[in-house]
């Protein structure tokens, strides 16, 4: 067989072999989030690019409540379902923000830990 031919060949197989012993129950999809989570350093800023649009200081397209401040989203938190909501699967009515797409796993991960850390302003 030509060289030319038998590498890509190679590469090709290498690759085929490589990818089939993946083991769908040990992968990671996100790994754990190490650091202690603050509002300021973490969670202000998903709420910011997620959820202002609708729950800004005047609440616009039907929202209950605005989410501006600290103690806005931690009473969100602990009194309003906020991580439910958040946590919800597309296509749920309830699912925030409204009409999805659900937010990344990652990212309600790091809003969960913010809780479980003490739900810390600074």
């Amino acid at each position: 067989m030509n060289t030319k031919k038998l590498f890509p060949l190679l590469a090709f197989s290498s690759l085929l072999i490589a990818c089939s012993n993946d083991n769908p129950d040990t992968l990671m999809d996100n790994p754990p989030i190490a650091t202690t989570i603050t509002y300021r350093q973490n969670v202000k800023s998903i709420i910011d690019n997620n959820c202002i649009s609708c729950h800004a200081a005047t609440p616009r397209n039907g929202a209950p409540m605005s989410l501006v401040t600290y103690d806005q989203v931690k009473n969100a938190i602990l009194n309003r379902g906020l991580l439910n909501r958040i946590s919800l699967n597309n296509g749920n009515s309830l699912l925030m923000p409204q009409g999805g797409p659900r937010l990344p796993q990652a990212t309600i991960d790091m809003v969960m830990k913010w809780q479980q850390d003490g739900l810390l302003e600074e």
